[in-house]
């Protein structure tokens, strides 16, 4: 619309919403709005969005499509909130911030005429809810249920524009079969590293048959028999099991993923003591797509602060393996620098490495003139690697990288340094992880601070290779020639630099078969299984060979049976020796099952394991798109249409992803995973789940400890003379994130009813930038809804409910404070920048309220309503209404702005005279500099300032200031 004309959105004059009159006990005028007004209409116009279905947003096919196709016609947009974890303890108002913010642009972007997806559904499988289930004696289905009524509740009250039709939870049946249908389409895969992407099992039969695919071991894959060749294929499944090294918690009785164990090796929740223990899990082959996922970010539009942790992460350095000989065994380790292996003075393996039994065999029985550092305080190596390992075993990954004194044991062999011979001692060391590279290192001390802090601990030799440095006292990391670094077997790289050294190292050792050029990442494998009741179960099941077979959709989804005793089997928290025995195990008649897969009645087992609660939100962007279908988890035409890609270069995904940093690297890479098996598996058309992501900031809020650094409840603290007091005992402020541990939270519960939803959305939008953390004051709400009191009063008489605007003609002031108005706030709503379009809207009402006192002009305000309806939707729909136009202001199109009056006729400008600001002038917008001087000399102050001086320099810089220098 164009707003200097009247609008034209419709001419029936609707009746408007009932209003409460306010009870006798209110105070102020009878039509004021206050919060019994805004509960009132609030209530209403929630009621009337359902139950016209306002924001429901059509799909190409299946039962979502449009009665009128001319819908799909519309620019799309596709916006999505972190899912949210139905917490028992329900909302505090820091939660709301980012689905306000992503509610806000939806609306947005509704006014400009697109056709907008946002829903909001609930990650509700997981340990919070078996725990609290534990804690209370109530099934956990019992419990998230109530949790996802009372959260739904909480946010329905926010008056969100979601499409209420897409919602989804985790725990449904009808949306777990499908996340264990793609979890079979990953396990019914390999990836091809030829092609760089996964294709189906069934496709490597022949590739293995004919020898295109190298079969593992010396027995050619045609010669196999039946149960060694699916021995073979399980092998290259993207989905696999494994006895790999995982972190055992005793005291919640399951295995937790690296990113669930604190960097002092316990457990995220419960804080138990966590173990590394060596058990047979369910992994999944994230790592064959390392390469892609860190070159596929160059693609999205993300911050580059997320792209580089999920960089970090997958850590790929280019480096060379080099092969160590000892005690009849070969030590391979991985190097980044193999241009200083002249500097390597001694191995170190990791304590779980494979080789650490093996070569302890072909140790002595007895240390042999070993100084006592290296020993452990025991007689034999086997004996002091069994005592390190049980030492070290509650250590996570994190702790053991970053502590700074370094521990360890000889094993009593030596290995040979291939390019000089030297004998190296070989250690183990907690600081070198079996996860990354090798899990073996050459330790140049010289050269590296992590082997330097070693050597010295150990008192062995450190030696320079790399020119430049006082390796005595620290690490020389730096760059600079290579000396010491020569032998007589054609390798001289004395006096060459890194680049150089590094290649003709790799050369040197690949054509004696001693090592070769090789690519690394610091990505394991995704442990995918968790020894817990609450979570997908798999949807396999196992032979008496130990072979999981794949359950067909048609017996999709496995459910959870229903058992009496669903609690974990949990241990003393320091039993490291304990074996997981997952809640399920209990559930024999489910366990056990008699089925046909093809080949005649047989009897399985299932696996008593269920998925991780990652599962579920590494997929549900798509379910959104298509949550009531019953033949797939997505038609891809309906997902090419939400998050198909726009262009060559596009990825697809969802246009806008807005959630907190802190799953910037584990959800995000998961989710990305398995969006990418799917699109090479071509059941998707996006190569990526989210094309933008934006990361919220936090509010915060002061808590308050008392003596014993106990944390008290913050809203029950009184303040006198400078303390803070709770209970008459004196407590302490800090200043944290608003959260149920430091019990400081708000509820929005409490600020809508005593406000309004409106209020809370306003001053949530009005704190501060999106992307930053900001202080929460339930003191300063107040100062939103008085925004919203003197919006209405623009519209509404507080004494009589009538309409209070004039049909005058807008000024041209009233006209350039509009269209800047309007093309401020288009634009700041275009980049999230939220609060300064409430800054912006509150600075045009406050305009209009002291320009007319007796009732602004309609075409003044009708504007105004339109614009601030994204953010406080309730009261503009009431006033949109009120104006008599039909159909909902959510539908509105957002006004257009003219560029005439963007531009100034006269600007002001201060004049500095001998630097100080003497005066100010107003000039015409495109006045010469001649022009400026000459109205500057002529002001009245400038000329008293000047009289009977001489003016010898001028100095304008254009739209800023007017300098004299006078003597």
């Amino acid at each position: 619309m164009c707003v200097g004309k009247r609008a034209a959105w419709g001419v029936e004059k609707l009746r408007y919403l009932p209003m409460t009159t306010p009870s006798e006990n209110s105070q102020g005028p009878a039509y004021r709005y206050n919060a019994e007004l805004a509960n009132s209409l609030e209530r209403t116009w929630q009621q009337r969005w359902v139950a016209e279905g306002t924001f429901n947003a059509p799909n190409p096919v299946g039962d979502l499509a449009p009665a009128d196709p001319a819908e799909l016609e519309k620019e799309k947009l596709f916006v999505q909130d972190m899912f949210p974890y139905p917490s028992g303890a329900g909302l505090h108002v820091g939660h709301p911030l980012g689905y306000i913010a992503t509610d806000v642009f939806a609306r947005f972007n509704r006014q400009l005429g697109k056709n907008v997806l946002h829903t909001l559904g609930y990650d509700a499988f997981g340990l919070p809810a078996e725990q609290y289930a534990i804690q209370t004696g109530t099934h956990p289905r019992a419990t998230t249920m109530a949790n996802i009524e009372n959260m739904r509740r909480q946010l329905d009250a926010l008056g969100l524009g979601h499409d209420r039709r897409r919602s989804v939870a985790t725990t449904d049946p009808e949306f777990y079969k499908w996340t264990q249908w793609i979890f079979l389409q990953i396990f019914n895969s390999w990836f091809d590293t030829k092609q760089q992407k996964a294709r189906p099992i069934d496709e490597l039969f022949p590739l293995l048959e004919s020898g295109e695919v190298e079969t593992p071991g010396e027995v050619p894959f045609a010669q196999l028999d039946e149960v060694a060749r699916r021995d073979v294929i399980d092998s290259f499944r993207l989905v696999y099991r494994s006895e790999s090294m995982v972190n055992w918690c005793p005291g919640l009785g399951t295995v937790l993923a690296n990113e669930e164990v604190t960097a002092d090796g316990r457990s995220e929740r419960g804080n138990f003591p966590v173990f590394r223990k060596k058990l047979s899990q369910w992994m999944m082959r994230i790592t064959a797509y390392s390469d892609r996922l860190i070159d596929d970010l160059d693609t999205l539009d993300w911050p580059e602060k997320v792209k580089s942790m999920q960089r970090n992460w997958i850590g790929r350095s280019r480096g060379a393996e080099v092969h160590f000989d000892a005690a009849g065994h070969r030590i391979t380790v991985f190097t980044t620098r193999p241009d200083t292996l002249f500097g390597a003075s001694y191995l170190v393996l990791a304590p779980e490495h494979e080789l650490v039994d093996a070569l302890l065999a072909q140790a002595p029985d007895a240390y042999q003139e070993a100084p006592a550092k290296w020993t452990y305080g025991e007689d034999s190596p086997a004996a002091a690697v069994a005592a390190y390992r049980k030492a070290i075993a509650a250590k996570s990954d994190v702790e053991r990288q970053e502590n700074k004194k370094k521990t360890g044991v000889f094993l009593g062999v030596y290995a040979t340094n291939p390019v000089n011979g030297e004998q190296l001692p070989v250690f183990i060391g907690d600081y070198v992880l079996a996860g990354y590279g090798t899990g073996a290192v050459m330790a140049v001390p010289a050269h590296d601070e992590r082997d330097h802090e070693f050597a010295l601990e150990f008192d062995l030799p450190l030696l320079e290779v790399v020119a430049g440095g006082e390796v005595a006292k620290e690490a020389f990391t730096g760059e600079g020639e290579m000396i010491n670094s020569a032998n007589d077997e054609g390798l001289d790289i004395n006096g060459l630099n890194k680049a150089e050294a590094k290649k003709a190292v790799n050369q040197w050792l690949e054509q004696r078969g001693a090592g070769e050029e090789k690519i690394q990442y610091k990505l394991r494998d995704w442990l995918f299984a968790r020894q817990r009741y609450w979570g997908e179960p798999f949807p396999v099941v196992y032979d008496e060979h130990g072979h999981a077979h794949a359950l067909p959709e048609s017996m999709l989804p496995v459910e959870l049976p229903e058992v009496e005793d669903y609690k974990p089997v949990s241990f003393e928290p320091d039993d490291a020796d304990s074996e997981p025995q997952p809640p399920l195990a209990k559930a024999s008649d489910w366990v056990t099952v008699e089925l046909d897969l093809g080949d005649g009645l047989k009897t399985y087992t299932r696996d008593t394991n269920v998925m991780p609660q990652w599962a579920g939100s590494s997929w549900y962007q798509l379910r959104y798109i298509d949550p009531n279908n019953t033949q797939a988890f997505c038609d891809i035409e309906n997902e090419r249409y939400w998050t198909g890609p726009r262009g060559e270069n596009d990825p697809g995904g969802v246009d806008l992803y807005v959630g907190g940093v802190e799953h910037a690297v584990l959800h995000l890479l998961y989710s990305r995973f398995w969006h990418k098996v799917l699109f090479d598996l071509g059941f998707v058309s996006s190569s990526e789940p989210y094309r933008k992501l934006f990361n919220q900031g936090y509010i915060q809020a002061y808590a308050y400890t008392d003596a014993r650094g106990v944390y008290v409840p913050a809203a029950e603290v009184e303040q006198r003379e400078g303390k803070f007091f709770y209970q008459g005992e004196e407590v302490f402020q800090e200043y944290g994130k608003m959260g149920k541990s430091l019990k400081n939270s708000v509820s929005p519960d409490e600020i809508c009813r005593d406000y309004g939803a409106d209020t809370l959305r306003v001053y949530e939008m009005a704190m501060g930038p999106l992307d930053t953390s900001r202080p929460w004051a339930t003191k300063d709400v107040i100062g939103a809804h008085r925004f919203l009191q003197r919006l209405w009063r623009l519209v509404v008489s507080e004494n009589s409910g009538e309409l209070v605007l004039s049909d005058s003609e807008l000024t041209q002031e009233d006209l350039k404070q509009l269209h800047r108005t309007i093309a401020g706030v288009r634009e700041d709503y275009t980049e999230l920048r939220i609060n300064t379009v409430v800054a912006k809207c509150i600075e045009y009402v406050n305009y209009l309220t002291k320009t007319y006192p007796n009732g602004a002009p309609r075409e003044a305000v009708e504007p105004l309503v339109i614009m601030i309806a994204a953010v406080a939707p309730h009261i503009a729909e009431e006033l949109w209404h009120r104006l008599g136009n039909s159909g909902s202001v959510a539908f509105a199109p957002f006004p257009d702005f003219d560029e005439q009056w963007l531009k100034d006729d006269e600007v002001e400008m201060p004049v500095q005279i001998n630097g100080k600001v003497r005066s100010r002038i107003m000039v015409p917008a495109d006045a010469s500099q001649e022009q400026i001087i000459e109205i500057a000399l002529a002001n009245e102050a400038v000329a008293a300032h000047t009289e009977g001086k001489e003016v010898f320099k001028t100095i304008v810089v254009p739209g800023r200031m007017v300098n004299l220098v006078v003597k």
